[in-house]
């Protein structure tokens, strides 16, 4: 798969790309300049495809504890299903000072959908892309919160959503007035507040999906490094067991972490555009 340290690292780093190349059209990239080469409309089909499929294990679970539900003694699944639909419940009435039926099952959906995505990187760094190898695939990430595009879209989609509610709720004119008059309530001040305001609100999608991306993504590279130690002899092997082992405890707390961060600041920023000033 990679001959040298340094090989190995970008082969790991590297998405698995489908796209058009503008020599060779339609395909997958076999190497990473070709994949640069096909540009931003190229499709990284390794996350979509695990992306995707924790979407569905989401679904699948949450449906079964649903159909399953019972009054008496509620099962694991039921317990576990109940416990995140009910802390999530609280800290949307706790956060969330509006009124929209969306935000509580968007909170959810967020927090165990980038929950599950992240908690593919307990899975040894090696296993699956050592897999899809003897598959034919040359590349292959199983992280999608370690890819930028994953976080992006997602930051995009509740970016989107902030403008479309603070539209909704003040109106074009409320949310221009907004934007014009805060912090400092003067015509005179209206530049200086745009400038503030804008920034403020582009900065929002941005802080979003590069907080999700840098955790995620440090920490793949952190894996990838103590994996290189198993090939450098035997104490470095052992050493590499443990630190192995010490960092995925560590991300015990760092993946529900930063789902739990990513949505609490979705529904802070999704509180602010419902509020009137």
């Amino acid at each position: 798969m990679a001959g040298t340290p340094v090989e190995y690292i970008k082969h790991h780093l590297q998405n698995m790309t489908y796209g058009q190349h503008p020599e060779l059209g339609w395909k997958m990239a076999e190497t990473a300049q070709e994949a640069a080469d096909m540009g931003f409309m190229a499709i990284h089909v390794d996350t979509m495809g695990w992306s995707i499929f924790t979407g569905l294990i989401f679904l699948f679970l949450f449906r079964m504890a649903a159909k399953n539900a019972t009054s008496g003694v509620p099962g694991g699944l039921q317990n576990f299903v109940e416990t995140c639909v009910e802390f999530v419940d609280g800290l949307v009435k706790e956060t969330f000072h509006g009124k929209n039926a969306l935000i509580a099952p968007l909170a959810l959906t967020i927090f165990v959908w980038i929950f599950l995505m992240n908690s593919l990187k307990w899975l040894p760094v090696d296993w699956i892309p050592s897999l899809a190898h003897a598959m034919g695939a040359d590349y292959f990430k199983i992280v999608p919160t370690a890819d930028p595009n994953a976080t992006f879209g997602m930051s995009i989609g509740v970016f989107i959503l902030i403008l479309l509610y603070s539209i909704k709720v003040k109106g074009i004119g409320g949310f221009a007035k907004e934007l014009s008059f805060t912090p400092f309530n003067h015509w005179l001040l209206i530049p200086v507040n745009l400038v503030l305001e804008l920034i403020g609100l582009f900065t929002k999608p941005i802080s979003l999906a590069l907080r999700l991306f840098g955790n995620m993504y440090a920490g793949e590279v952190v894996f990838i490094l103590i994996a290189l130690m198993y090939g450098a002899g035997i104490m470095m092997g052992v050493l590499g067991i443990s630190l192995q082992w010490l960092w995925a405890v560590f991300h015990i707390l760092v993946i529900p972490l930063q789902a739990f961060i990513f949505m609490v600041l979705t529904v802070v920023y999704l509180s602010a555009a419902h509020e009137e000033h």
